[in-house]
């Protein structure tokens, strides 16, 4: 089970438009046709039944979408770059990792079919065909497709179950699920024998529910000991807590308490979901004996504990037909812990293109993405390209950026690659 890896997106960019020109023989008027460039391919994330897990992310870090294709002549627009869908498991979690240790969330993919935009793809250049104007009747100006995004994500599966069975490492989970499903789980006697979150179906009656085995937690699990840690995200889904303690534990009581805790410092609403608490391992001659001092301790907390035998099946079916009836007790508000917000799927906005205006030493430096794709898809180079520049250059908004900034008459301003005096 790989349940969190970290990928790098990109999303192909948009086409560059084109600065052509209409020049037919025996067509009187020519002008200006350039086409626009094809917007470039966004990456999606899909959660897909097709998918169990994200261990095909392990294989390849990098997933690219294709880029858009330049514009041509006779306003002939370049083709738009296929998206590119990622299928993941229903109950990933997409973030963007932003820096060490913050996270953005993105979406929470809970059902087949929901999706998100994780890097969306640069739009596509304009032809010159969008130049034109009553004094500049040629232009020769066209614009650069925008660069695509890309971002590092993060995809971290929680498992979604009914029931989630927690407790210390030996206390008897996978047997417990091994024997209430059909579930083959590995089983051992020595710490830490799964290494992964378990699924088991429990039908009752001919009604079922999905019972998870989440791997031993110890002291400190929330802070990253052990293999708790790692696995504690996957009990946020479920709905309820079967805690499975060890009947020949000198205090099952305080190994309750220990478990719980670790499960309130990894979020504080796990500790409010419903629990029912079962005690394990009254094949043991000495357990059974024990088992009304271990049921008055208990009552005297309010407790009411189950007993069982999940090597032997003792006591098991009781137990999940007590599981049933919890669930079909709890309120859907019961099932969403507080700390896991319910939110629709991320949209991201639009890119913004408003001016900033710097200062580089004697230099006003004007940042504006429209004006410098237009720069860099042009050959500044070319006298009356740099000529229709400059006029796209005082526009209104332009100057009074630049006015607010203090720029006087004969200062240098630079956009993107190109260089002027005021």
């Amino acid at each position: 089970m790989f349940d969190r890896v970290e990928i790098i997106v990109k999303a192909g960019n948009g086409g560059d438009g084109a600065a052509t020109f209409r020049r037919e023989k025996f067509v009187p008027l020519g002008g200006p046709d350039g086409g626009d460039g094809g917007r470039g391919g966004s990456v999606i994330i899909r959660a897909d039944d097709d998918v169990s897990n994200l261990k095909y992310f392990r294989q390849n870090r990098l997933y690219s979408a294709a880029g858009g294709k330049n514009g041509s002549s006779k306003r002939k627009s370049g083709k738009s770059g296929a998206d590119l869908v990622l299928k993941v498991p229903a109950g990933t979690v997409v973030s963007e990792k932003v820096v060490p240790g913050k996270d953005i969330l993105l979406a929470d993919l809970k059902e087949k079919g929901n999706e998100v935009v994780a890097a969306a793809g640069g739009g596509g250049g304009l032809g010159n065909t969008h130049f034109t104007s009553s004094v500049n009747q040629s232009p020769v100006l066209a614009q650069k497709g925008e660069q695509g995004e890309q971002k590092t994500i993060i995809l971290e599966l929680k498992l979604i179950a009914d029931a989630g069975i927690v407790g210390y490492p030996n206390v008897g989970k996978s047997s417990l699920v091994a024997a209430a499903s059909a579930a083959n789980p590995k089983i051992a006697d020595y710490p830490f024998t799964t290494l992964e979150p378990v699924l088991g179906t429990v039908i009752i009656d001919h009604r079922a529910f999905v019972l998870a085995e989440i791997p031993g937690l110890i002291a400190d699990a929330s802070l990253g000991k052990g293999l708790g840690h790692d696995f504690l995200r996957h009990v946020v889904r479920t709905r309820l807590l079967v805690h499975l303690l060890n009947g020949d534990s000198p205090s099952p009581v305080d190994d309750m308490i220990q478990v719980n805790n670790e499960l309130s410092i990894f979020d504080s609403a796990l500790i409010k979901k419903p629990q029912i608490v079962v005690v394990n391992k009254i094949d043991l001659p000495h357990v059974k004996e024990r088992m009304p001092q271990i049921r008055q301790i208990f009552r005297e907390i309010g407790i009411e504990v189950h007993f069982i035998s999940a090597f032997t099946g003792e006591g098991v079916p009781d137990l999940m037909a007590e599981v049933l009836k919890e669930l079909d007790r709890i309120t859907p508000q019961e099932e969403v812990p507080q700390s896991e917000e319910e939110f629709a799927v991320f949209r991201p906005q639009p890119r913004g293109d408003n001016i900033k205006i710097s200062r580089d030493g004697d230099v006003f430096v004007i940042e504006y993405n429209s004006l410098e794709r237009i720069i860099e898809g042009t050959d500044v180079a070319n006298a009356e390209a740099k000529r229709q520049l400059i006029g796209l250059l005082n526009r209104p908004q332009v100057r009074k950026a630049l006015d607010r900034a203090g720029a006087k008459l004969g200062d240098k301003v630079r956009c993107a690659s190109f260089e002027w005096r005021w």
